[in-house]
């Protein structure tokens, strides 16, 4: 829609002319199922006589009030902005308008229980989404407060940013029993961060005491027919490790009055750190076994969001390019407090497993960006969210900490946040603190790190005499061509050893690297060991790749490695080098699946199966690859048969299992699990394993819609039509292709969760050549789901809906053709330029498996 996308040079002059003091925002939500009606009083100061615009995406604008003066709405408004003419010193502006709900996880979002038919809404507002609430000047540096005012259903609850007072007896549009609840105002925030929660969530409630004294009161809530699941003891548990952790390390108090924790339905992210008031995907509300990488990763996501409390909402960036200095910074501390303050004492492990595995993948794509991104408007910044900002640069953030240590680190960081707290900042005012702190001048490295794109490859060339004593040790450092910036790192260098069949290591050194070759003098005359692991511990960010020895001893040994970071390392480095194409992919199938049994670490196994599936399944070459991914699900059902009874391990190899299986045997054994003639001890088919059984059956054509249908009349929650949908996707026949596509394609008004796991329905295929007729089609739709569709919702199609399993030189060509003839849009282009990137992999890849 013209004028939906701000530019960053419009809020840079927008914020030259206004400063915003408060927001009086009236809602009521008793008006129908289709809008509310918002009351938005704004006070501004201004450049005397200048001209702006406030963002409002709404279904009407009824009046525009600008100190006292009516404008008409049919000439200032155009259903995204509201032009303001002639402004004054000081200005009061009013507008009154109804906006609309959405299904798509974006502004205010309703969603009605399929169990129990009760209306639940929440607010989803990063980046650009409060203007679909309230009109409001949509930018992170327009920082002001809001006061919500929110006539109700009497029963419900209401969550904002600030406590939630009593309600008072309200009329209704409806008729019935309705409240009205007035929050008082938040402290100074950005937009973003405001938030609306309302409808018959079920809450347990609790508190804590912080640094400062103050009794903060703490929520967790669910809807009514999730609750019997919800563990909240235990979120309570690991929000005051978190609260304890912070406080200490931060030297800051919590900022703001209480702490809400909220899962809610149909959520797009993982989370997401409004003031006080976190919402969550309620996947984290388990009703069923799920791993133990889902729970460890539940942990750090509270953590991370509770991070966020400070590095972001109490201290916010300026624009959006500094988006990094919020996620970046929450996703090192989540996972160094998860590490040091809760039960979860590998979280690097699994940071390494699957954060870093997920950066160097974004780093390596075409649309790679420094951590420092160029964000030119608000569609830069909805694909930003990537790789980069979160994993490279919590990696870099790592790095960081290596570089300056971490009690000058944290130092840094609490006057960082005393000196700008309430306030908006740039990459220079953190950096500017921890230059002080830590006596280091940090200018070069921002430059080097934060600044350029790219990740470098770091190699051991090691010489030995006759006795296997080192003459020579050094590390050589390689960059991309397109991306050749060499950069310092501070790492280690582990020496292992096989003891008693156990590799170990016996030596550590840590030191920095800097250039194409660092020669390591005090290595030299130590014996050769077994296994040379550079980058040890993890501190560095950098793809590392083993020696020919040291390699050899990993395939045979990795399993016998006894650290589980040292492990994840290794998968790592074998797996960066099958991406790259340098390690044959079936060679990669055999050293998952002679390895993978013993592995403790839930995310690395996890990670490392996902990895597995992809490379049987895209990166063997076709001739090889029926036989391969038939392997792969013997293999997995061999693993699942000999697991520990009831183990981590027990589950995820059947779930993998399901994920590949691919001959009649594979489906006779799920069946026989789905229907209970088969068991296996200390596995439970419960519900939403059952699911996955049977999207792998109707995967099959051993199912159809008429199980789909029996199974959601036995689960008819909302999770339960997100897996039928998802099955009936799968289905691999031509006519099951088409309604799925026509679906997500002719409807739009499918909700966001039902678009996304059509994708992941669709794009599951044994017999890939059924999704052959749908590439034409595909880049023939893609301009007009840009255009007609919410930014979730098109991101969903534009990657869901591309049909990846065909992996070949005709996709290629296609999607380049498409690139070639439309230049326009750049962050769909973004995204199909990624989905080009995947298949151009695959195909190298393909090329090393045949030779």
């Amino acid at each position: 829609m013209p004028g939906e996308n701000l530019t960053r040079i419009e809020a840079q002059e927008r914020a030259a002319l206004v400063a915003v003091q408060s927001y009086e925002v009236r809602l009521d939500l008793t008006t129908g199922a289709e809008t509310f009606t918002s009351e938005t009083t704004v006070r501004f100061s201004a450049s005397d006589g200048a001209s702006t615009f406030i963002d409002a995406i709404t279904k009407t604008v009824h009046s525009v009030t600008l100190n006292g003066r009516e404008l008409d709405p049919a000439v200032v408004s155009d259903g995204v902005r509201i032009q303001l003419d002639g402004l004054a010193d000081e200005n009061v502006l009013t507008i009154v308008a109804d906006a609309l709900y959405t299904n798509t996880g974006e502004g205010l979002h309703r969603f009605v229980d399929p169990v129990d038919g009760e209306v639940y809404l929440y607010s989803q507002f990063e980046v650009p989404d409060s203007r679909r609430m309230f009109a409001v000047f949509e930018q992170p540096d327009l920082k002001a407060t809001f006061q919500f005012t929110v006539t109700a259903p009497a029963r419900w609850q209401l969550v904002s940013n600030s406590p939630t007072p009593e309600p008072v007896p309200a009329a209704s549009a409806s008729g019935e029993d309705a409240a009205t609840w007035s929050f008082a105002p938040t402290p100074v925030i950005s937009s973003y961060i405001t938030a609306l929660i309302a409808g018959p969530y079920v809450v347990e409630r609790s508190e804590l005491t912080s640094s400062n004294g103050r009794v903060i009161p703490l929520g967790v809530f669910s809807r009514a027919s999730l609750a019997q699941y919800l563990d909240a003891d235990y979120v309570f548990e690991k929000t005051r490790q978190g609260f304890a952790y912070y406080e200490e390390k931060f030297d800051y108090p919590y900022p703001f009055a209480k702490y809400d924790q909220l899962f809610v339905p149909e959520f797009n992210a993982g989370a997401m750190e409004n003031a006080g008031a976190v919402t969550f995907t309620e996947t984290y509300v388990f009703r069923s076994k799920v791993t133990d990488a889902i729970k460890e990763r539940r942990v750090v996501t509270i953590l991370h969001e509770l991070a966020h409390m400070w590095f972001g909402d109490l201290v916010t960036m300026k624009w959006w390019n500094d988006l990094w200095l919020n996620e970046s910074f929450a996703e090192w501390a989540s996972t160094i407090a998860t590490a040091e303050a809760t039960e979860w004492h590998e979280a690097w492990t699994t940071f390494a497993a699957m954060e870093k595995s997920w950066a160097y993948r974004a780093d390596q794509l075409p649309s790679t960006h420094p951590v420092v991104a160029t964000i030119n408007d608000i569609e830069d910044v909805q694909v930003n969210f990537d790789g980069i900002t979160y994993a490279k640069g919590g990696s870099v953030l790592k790095q960081l900490v290596a570089w300056v240590g971490i009690d000058a680190f944290f130092a840094g960081v609490a006057a960082y946040f005393r000196k700008h707290e309430y306030g908006n900042t740039e990459l220079r005012d953190l950096l500017a603190e921890l230059e002080i702190t830590s006596g280091r001048d940090l200018s070069e490295w921002s430059k080097l790190w934060l600044e350029t794109a790219g990740v470098n490859t770091l190699r051991p060339a090691i010489e030995t005499d006759a006795d296997g004593t080192i003459t020579s040790f050094a590390v050589l450092q390689s960059a991309a061509p397109d991306y050749p910036t060499i950069r310092p790192h501070r790492l280690a260098i582990g020496f292992y050893n096989l003891v008693d069949g156990a590799l170990v290591r016996e030596h550590r050194i840590e030191l920095d690297v800097d250039g194409e070759r660092t020669d390591v003098a005090e290595l030299v005359g130590l014996a050769r060991p077994d296994l040379v692991l550079l980058n040890d511990d993890d501190l560095a960010y950098a793809k590392v790749r083993l020696d020919e020895a040291s390699l050899a001893i990993a395939i045979d040994h990795l399993a016998s490695i006894e650290s589980p970071l040292a492990r994840s390392l290794v998968w790592g480095s074998v797996w960066d080098a099958t991406r790259d194409a340098e390690t044959r992919p079936r060679d990669y199938v055999r050293l998952v699946l002679g390895n993978i049994a013993p592995e403790t670490e839930s995310t690395t196994i996890r990670t490392t199966l996902n990895q597995l599936v992809l490379t049987a399944s895209s990166y063997v070459a076709p001739e090889h690859r029926a036989q391969t991914i038939e392997e792969v699900g013997d293999a997995l059902w061999a693993l699942a048969a000999d697991a520990e009874a009831g183990s981590d391990a027990q589950f995820q190899f059947v779930k993998f299992f399901a994920a590949i299986a691919s001959t009649d045997a594979h489906f006779d054994v799920l069946a026989a699990l789905r229907d209970g003639s088969r068991t296996l001890d200390g596995l439970d088919i419960d519900t939403d394993l059952s699911w996955e059984l049977l999207i792998a059956l109707v995967a099959g054509g051993r199912a159809g819609q008429a199980e789909i249908d029996a199974s959601l009349a036995d689960d008819s929650t909302a999770t339960g039509q997100q897996a039928a949908a998802q099955a009936a996707a799968s289905m691999p026949t031509a006519a099951g292709k088409e309604a799925a596509w026509a679906s997500v394609f002719d409807d739009d008004s499918l909700p966001n969760t039902i678009v996304r796991v059509t994708g992941l329905g669709f794009q599951r295929a044994q017999d890939v050549a059924v999704l052959e007729p749908f590439v034409e089609r595909y880049f023939d739709a893609l301009t007009t789901v840009w255009e007609s569709r919410s930014y979730k919702i098109a991101e969903y199609l534009v990657v869901g809906m591309y049909p990846a399993p065909l992996a070949n030189e005709e996709l290629r060509a296609a999607t380049q053709a498409w690139l070639d003839a439309n230049p326009g849009i750049p962050a769909l282009r973004r995204l199909v330029t990624e989905n080009l990137a995947g298949i151009e992999r695959a195909l190298a890849a393909q090329a090393r498996d045949a030779a």
